[in-house]
């Protein structure tokens, strides 16, 4: 991964705290940076139409954001960074209403319940009417939110990048409760989206500890460390969880973490289920039966839980800075800085389809509905996708 990326994804807690003092510089200084991985030919087997494209204001912005779409029922919502937030429909394209919100907006979209969420760089949260894109509430948290507020309709729960897990009122926004956790010196730039599981919300934070926490009242049930952090600098013990959580129907909570393990963990009581060592930014997916992945150094791998051993890898698209993985149709797909959107066989992790979606690359999570793929790229471009 080059050097100026890795720079751009540090985030630094306390102005007391100096790059040299934890041994970033020296880090920097003896970094070589390595290009990324040619793209290899392969025979196509299937092809990735586009079925229309809706322009998202700023897109992803130059703070490396990773903005994600929403969907819900036939509605796609999207947000830019410069304020710019959309609905569209998902069958034709067609733009049901678009707003310009005088902020800069840095987490989102979360939309559930009637309302579109967003974060913004200023420690704001807005909520949005879904269907008119009339601002309903802003509230203020406690830092920049990085990550996708989430509601069940009656509490919105949002995550800042200063370790706090906020409840506020759905109709008013006004604070219900709040959790926090301990920060560690050095972070990834962003925050995994929290998620809600009946009465609870599952978070997870840069200290590398996922946590569930009473929906109505913020206090703990669990609390369960996914990474620990280990070696002499503050780099070495970086074990940022980052990547957005999943659930499966077994009731198994999916986390990712930088620096550390690759965890399916019992949602009820908090307990690890299976583990395997592997550092990841982006996170992973369930899909298909198996568990997708994307590692630090951009190989794809899948597992089977309860297994160690990965049933395949792709390593052909290292230094590549992927995307999130995501299950689509018969095939995982991931997104990279050059704006690729590769398709790769579920079974063995063999290419078999391959699109560009703009020059400035995807960062954000895919989202799937059926047999359609909607990627939002850096640009701003929200495009729908389909195999033939």
């Amino acid at each position: 991964m080059k050097v100026k990326v890795l720079l751009a994804r540090f985030f630094l807690l306390g102005c007391s705290l100096m790059i040299t003092a934890c041994g970033v510089t020296d880090f920097f200084r003896s970094a070589k940076p390595e290009d990324p991985s040619k793209l290899v030919k392969f025979d196509e087997e299937v092809e990735l139409n586009r079925l229309w494209s809706v322009g998202v204001g700023s897109g992803q912005g130059d703070k490396f954001n990773r903005l994600r779409p929403s969907i819900v029922g036939n509605t796609i919502f999207a947000a830019g960074n410069n304020g710019v937030v959309v609905a569209v429909n998902i069958e034709n394209g067609r733009t049901l209403w678009r707003k310009r919100l005088d902020v800069e907006i840095t987490g989102g979209v979360g939309a559930s319940n009637g309302l579109v969420l967003v974060g913004t760089e200023n420690s704001e949260v807005l909520a949005l009417d879904a269907e008119t894109g009339d601002t309903l509430w802003e509230t203020t948290v406690t830092s920049e939110v990085l990550s996708a507020p989430v509601t069940d309709g009656e509490i919105v729960v949002a995550q800042s990048v200063d370790g706090k897990l906020i409840g506020l009122n759905a109709t008013t926004g006004t604070q219900l409760w709040i959790y926090e956790s301990a920060v560690p010196a050095l972070s990834l730039r962003g925050n995994s989206a929290p998620l809600i599981a009946d009465a609870f919300v599952l978070a997870a934070f840069a200290n590398g500890s996922v946590v569930s926490i009473a929906l109505d009242n913020g206090t703990l049930r669990w609390e369960e460390r996914v990474a620990i952090p280990t070696g002499r600098s503050e780099i070495d013990r970086m074990v940022d969880i980052d990547g957005d959580l999943a659930i499966n129907a077994e009731g198994l909570l999916l986390v990712a973490s930088y620096h550390g393990y690759l965890a399916a963990i019992d949602v009820v009581t908090g307990q690890s289920r299976w583990r395997v060592e592997e550092s990841s930014e982006v996170g992973a997916t369930f899909g298909f039966g198996n568990i997708y992945t994307v590692n630090e150094e951009d190989i794809v791998r899948a597992y089977k839980t309860g297994q160690e051993t990965p049933l395949w890898e792709n390593m052909e698209l290292q230094r590549r800075q992927l995307s999130a993985p995501i299950g689509f149709s018969n095939y995982v797909a991931v997104g990279d800085a050059d704006g690729y959107v590769h398709l790769l066989a579920q079974v063995d992790g063999r290419f078999v389809g391959r699109a560009k979606m703009g020059g400035k690359g995807i960062r954000g999570r895919m989202l799937s509905q059926g047999n359609t793929l909607f990627v939002y790229n850096n640009n701003g471009n929200l495009i729908a996708l389909a195999v033939q």
